[in-house]
């Protein structure tokens, strides 16, 4: 079964780590992912931009609306995501457990909706 680990963290916390900081925190999550593709369980894994570059849309009565931003204010951002092949919920949750920014973040696992039909 597929499920998407995605990372939420304070982009404050990212951008307080020194260039050496955050480029061992590259690294370890790199390696990470490099681990779960040789076993077959990586999907994809991607970080995100900051949320100042994001835009949020919306349709209302047809027309789409555009704002700056994420809509809801929270104290952590989404950072990235990892989609893997599991066998089930609680090898997601190790999976997710052993992102390297599940030290300084929270990683939420939710298993991916197979739409009835597809």
């Amino acid at each position: 079964m597929k499920y998407v680990l995605l990372v939420y963290g304070r982009e404050t916390d990212l951008a307080a780590l020194s260039p050496a900081e955050m480029a061992e925190l590259d690294a370890r999550s790199l390696a990470y992912d490099r681990s779960l593709a040789e076993v077959g369980k990586l999907i994809v894994a991607q970080a995100l931009q900051p949320v100042k570059k994001s835009k949020t849309v919306r349709r209302r009565n047809g027309k789409a609306l555009v704002t700056d931003g994420p809509f809801a204010e929270t104290k952590e951002q989404l950072l990235g995501f990892v989609m893997v092949e599991a066998a089930g919920f609680d090898e997601a949750l190790g999976m997710a457990a052993a992102i390297p920014l599940a030290e300084l973040g929270t990683i939420e696992v939710r298993a991916v909706y197979n739409v009835p039909g597809s």
